[in-house]
């Protein structure tokens, strides 16, 4: 895990790290407030952005865990993703709101939770408590789960079917 003094501020901002480099980094101990996130993330849109921008909000930095294309397929079919996984990470890691990202291939970010153990656990108020992967691990460690609100209408899925339809309704 983390070796050394905890550190009072937040590494500086690495785009795309793997699970151990992101442990390593972002661990425990650590004396600033840390905030993890997951999801697919296929395309990118508002509703991501405020999905973001509302997890950041309640901490010093960010961490979002992507789907590998893997898992992706598993979880959503097998013409999905739309994007690959290091294009979703890199476009992830580039918002102002993103202090880092990795990609994981499991179904959940569960184990990746557990070795991370973030202070707030942040999901899409879509969701229940009882299927948030990681919860039990994240309040264990005495930090929070947190759902935020979801722009109404807004979905990769729902984005490709207007595509399709030829508008930008």
């Amino acid at each position: 895990m983390h070796g050394g003094s905890p550190s009072s501020e937040p590494p500086a901002s690495a785009p795309v790290l793997d699970r151990d480099e992101l442990v390593r980094r972002y661990g425990r101990p650590r004396n600033y407030r840390l905030v993890f996130t997951n999801g697919v993330f296929d395309l990118l849109h508002k509703g991501h952005v405020a999905s973001l921008e509302a997890a950041r909000s309640l901490g010093d930095a960010l961490i979002v865990g992507v789907n590998s294309d893997e898992s992706t397929r598993r979880l959503k079919g097998p013409r999905r993703p739309y994007q690959s996984e290091s294009d979703r990470a890199e476009i992830l890691a580039s918002s102002r709101f993103v202090d880092a990202v990795t990609v994981f291939g499991e179904d959940t970010p569960e184990d990746l939770i557990a070795a991370l153990l973030p202070d707030v656990l942040v999901k899409g108020a879509d969701y229940s408590a009882d299927e948030i992967a990681g919860a039990g691990a994240v309040r264990a460690a005495g930090g929070e789960v947190v759902f935020v609100q979801l722009e109404d209408g807004l979905s990769s899925s729902g984005l490709v079917r207007r595509i399709l339809a030829g508008g930008a309704g």
